[in-house]
């Protein structure tokens, strides 16, 4: 994407969080210059970016909002590459869906979008879930989920599946935008991201392992666990800004897994956590495939690796003992 030997200036929003946290730490590692959005640079929460290698020269923090458009606006300008990280995830009672969830994930990805055409960038990716393929009951049952598939959106709204909705309008309004723009845009959809966490508290998709550990539970659904590592999801990015071939979205899942499974795993390597004595079975769930992103060359860690830098990480930070 960047001349030879010359990585180019590149904007990473939603600085703080746990995805965004590990992709800044990539690309400044690989010597790009990174701009990223924060809600308040001088906020202690964001202190962890500053200790990444080339920090110090390589990385500029920008206040601003996803739906404000000028913040954004001068956080992207001089960017040849942006990386549309930040995005709302609800906790489970949300008052009023479309402007605590909806609104904040289209109107915020749109801004970017629009933001990106002014600045003349070159590839923008925007980083979607599974969640955006997940929810369509006309799907063969059978028939492992490709990118192809596509959440209902009715279906979620009935559902009241919120956040799958949001991030299912976020990505096709992508997709259109760029149809009609011209920009390069490319989606990555990542399942659920574990791994160690940098930023200083626990965020949403690591409360699963977190909350094992920290209150235990007598039991457990033994549902499907779609799992990726956070670090494996930050080259799946950089692999679909930096590969010319790279188009349209990629599923980015390593492992199928049963909750009691990913227990025992945790049991072997740390066996004095209250760990559940009952599981409840559920009826098999969905397949996924992440061929199309192993085509592109990305591969994955293993998941013993991933669970125990979590705990580690969650240690470190004196979250659990």
């Amino acid at each position: 994407m960047a001349a030879e030997n010359e990585k180019g200036r590149v904007c990473v929003t939603g600085g703080g969080g746990f995805v965004a946290s590990w992709v800044i730490k990539l690309l400044l590692s690989k010597n790009y210059f990174v701009h990223t959005t924060v809600r308040q640079p001088g906020d202690v929460k964001y202190a962890h970016l500053s200790e990444f290698e080339n920090a110090s020269t390589n990385l500029k923090l920008f206040k601003a909002d996803l739906l404000d458009y000028n913040s954004i606006c001068s956080a992207v300008e001089g960017c040849i590459g942006v990386f549309h990280v930040a995005s709302p995830v609800p906790s489970t009672a949300v008052p009023n869906p479309e402007v605590e969830v909806i609104e904040p994930a289209v109107k915020g990805t749109l801004n970017v979008l629009k933001a990106c055409v002014e600045a003349k960038v070159k590839r923008v990716v925007v980083v979607s879930a599974l969640a955006a393929l997940m929810m369509n009951p006309s799907w063969p049952k059978d028939q492992v989920i490709d990118e192809t598939c596509w959440s209902d959106k009715e279906y979620c709204r009935t559902t009241k599946n919120w956040y799958f909705l949001s991030k299912t309008e976020a990505e096709s309004e992508a997709f259109e935008f760029a149809k009609g723009s011209g920009l390069d845009v490319v989606t990555v959809c990542p399942s659920l991201i574990l791994g160690p966490i940098l930023q200083p508290t626990v965020n949403t998709s690591s409360l699963v392992i977190f909350q094992l550990l920290k209150d235990g539970c007598e039991s457990l659904e033994n549902k499907l666990r779609y799992i990726v590592d956070v670090r494996d999801v930050a080259e799946a990015l950089l692999l679909a800004y930096e590969n010319p071939e790279a188009e349209g979205r990629y599923i980015c899942m390593a492992y199928t897994i049963k909750a009691k499974d990913v227990v025992d795993l945790l049991k072997s390597i740390y066996p004095n956590y209250n760990y559940p004595k009952n599981y409840t079975e559920v009826p098999e769930e969905l397949r996924f495939s992440s061929e199309k992103l192993q085509k592109l060359g990305w591969s994955f860690r293993p998941l013993k690796e991933t669970l125990t830098d979590s705990v580690e990480s969650f240690r470190k930070a004196g979250h659990v003992d």
